[in-house]
């Protein structure tokens, strides 16, 4: 999605780069199963925001409930994925975790994990298969819906518009996308002036954004984009034409929290990556364990405004590690529930 450039102190994300540096599309290091261990495939679309936070929940997830990851990116490339998963098949793995890089991508690797019996579960990007053992998803309609009304409410019902689109054909971005429109459907005095791809990127929301400024010029009123990282690349694109008008993302990455503290985003819709994988990540361990699970969690983001966004600063940023430390409690909880996306966001309903 999905569902993006990092949460992380810079230390961190050099942390976290090493470790991926080892762990390359096939490398079977982190297998063995040592210690009765559960071995689970993991191929993300790419290293963005959202997944770069996420791989640090798995992480804590896994190291609190004796599992070894097998980690690799895909780079954005469906016939590497493809070749990432077949490794996983041929290693045997307990269950495989994928973040697709297309919903109508790896058919014949859900059918081969199905005839294997291995657990095959997308996590916040879909896939077209019945056959898939399980369905770990965001509710990307209702975040793109609800993107769009704060922008509609920003305006007054009435402007102009442009839109950043993730990688196109992803199911964050079809249903994102789908979101917006059935909100604009409301607002016909509201224009979208243009609709593309920056693929979750902020360099490319950067140039996008200086284009539409060169072709539009003052007709644009606002940015609506489906991720924080594309809004924030449309901010810096903005600040350096002289220009402020309002934004809003999807995600809650710390640099989006950031511009929504300082009023730079009107808002954005609290997707962390550290809740939502370590969900995935449970549901897959149940399941290659055989243990009863709900197969199919639906993560609701909550909207994050001025009003609560501090809380979310301390769940990403400010108290992670103490966040991180009860996160395993926390997934386990919300599997129970239902409501996976549950982290005490004020606005949140408690479980």
């Amino acid at each position: 999605m999905k569902l993006g450039t990092k949460m992380f102190a810079i230390a961190s994300a050099a942390a976290l780069g090493l470790g991926l540096t080892a762990c390359g599309a096939g490398d079977d290091s982190a297998s063995g199963g040592e210690g009765g261990a559960t071995r689970i495939g993991v191929s993300v679309y790419d290293m963005s925001s959202f997944i770069t936070a996420g791989k640090e929940g798995m992480d804590q997830y896994a190291k609190d409930n004796n599992i070894e990851l097998i980690w690799n990116s895909a780079n954005l490339d469906v016939s590497t994925q493809a070749s990432q998963v077949d490794s996983f098949l041929n290693q045997g793995v307990d269950a495989i975790i994928v973040v697709p890089v297309q919903a109508d991508s790896l058919g014949p690797q859900v059918t081969a994990a199905k005839e294997k019996g291995i657990p095959l579960v997308p996590v916040n990007a879909a896939l077209n298969s019945p056959d898939v053992a399980g369905n770990v998803q965001p509710d990307d309609v209702a975040a793109g819906e609800q993107e769009m009304q704060m922008m509609a409410d920003a305006l007054g019902g009435r402007g102009n518009i442009v839109v950043l689109q993730g990688p196109l054909g992803q199911s964050g971005e079809l249903q994102r996308t789908e979101g917006i429109n059935n909100v604009l459907a409301k607002y016909p005095d509201i224009k979208v002036l243009a609709m593309d791809t920056a693929n979750w990127k902020r360099d490319e929301a950067v140039n996008k954004m200086k284009n539409w400024i060169s072709g539009f010029g003052d007709q644009i009123n606002g940015v609506v984009a489906e991720n924080d990282d594309m809004g924030l690349g449309a901010l810096q694109a903005l600040k350096e034409s002289g220009r402020t008008v309002p934004i809003v993302g999807i995600d809650g990455i710390e640099d989006g929290l950031n511009a929504v503290k300082s009023g730079e985003f009107i808002g954005t819709s609290l997707q962390n990556g550290t809740v939502e994988l370590s969900a995935g990540l449970a549901v897959a361990n149940a399941l290659a364990k055989g243990e009863d699970v709900n197969k199919e969690p639906v993560y609701i983001m909550p909207a994050i405004t001025q009003d609560n966004v501090d809380v979310a600063i301390e769940h990403v940023v400010t108290k992670r590690a103490e966040f991180l430390a009860g996160l395993s409690e926390l997934t386990k909880k919300n599997l129970e529930t239902g409501d996976i996306a549950y982290e005490g966001i004020p606005g949140q309903t408690a479980p």
